[in-house]
């Protein structure tokens, strides 16, 4: 009885969401069955750890900063927890957003302490990260600083030493590939497509 009413319930709320998202109604009800396999039934809400979980096994996450980082993106109310909602309206972003609701998902992701700007120590931090260190480096963080300062140079339009969304979002649309500068925060599109052949309507 309570499978019947939890799954009258999960159609109510596609029905009432998926207006506001890329998903097709069937979709969006996918994608929320897709959510209960993932969460304990008396949960309800996704954690840190199972996102993180899914992030990695499905689109080969691996970078600790940036999958923090989108379960914040994610969570949208910051209860540290994903709810149905903002995981259906999460996906359509991270999966069929339009280059702006992914330049500002992104900008938010590499925004790491909230202020409005990606500041050179953000910066430094996320690429430090992503880049491979040489064994023959006399200091590895040197070259970091160098792609940092470079990074500026190209994408800091007002000159200020930090990065806008309007620095950033301007040099974007310029440069497609500037989106995901500082590290990967949105899915391959080798692992949308694998994600499609499951849960998108053919």
């Amino acid at each position: 009885m309570a499978g019947i009413i939890a799954k009258k319930n999960q159609a109510k709320l596609a029905e009432q969401i998926f207006k506001g998202t890329h998903f097709s109604r069937a979709e969006v009800e996918r994608l929320l069955d897709m959510f209960r396999e993932l969460v304990p039934q008396q949960k309800c809400k996704m954690d840190r750890a199972k996102f993180r979980t899914v992030l990695h096994n499905t689109f080969q996450m691996t970078d600790d900063i940036l999958m923090d980082r989108v379960f914040k993106a994610f969570d949208t109310d910051n209860d540290s927890a994903i709810n149905m909602k903002e995981w259906v309206f999460g996906l359509s972003i991270f999966l069929r957003g339009s280059l702006m609701e992914k330049m500002k998902y992104c900008f938010e992701v590499y925004d790491l302490n909230g202020d409005g700007y990606i500041q050179r120590e953000e910066m430094f931090h996320m690429l430090k990260n992503c880049l491979i260190k040489q064994p023959t480096e006399e200091d590895p963080d040197e070259g970091v600083r160098d792609l940092v300062e470079t990074t500026v140079k190209l994408m800091d339009l007002d000159k200020d030493g930090r990065l806008s969304f309007e620095d950033y979002s301007k040099s974007v649309e310029q440069e497609n590939l500037l989106l995901e500068a500082f590290g990967q925060c949105l899915p391959d599109a080798k692992y949308v497509q694998s994600f499609d052949e499951i849960y998108a309507d053919r």
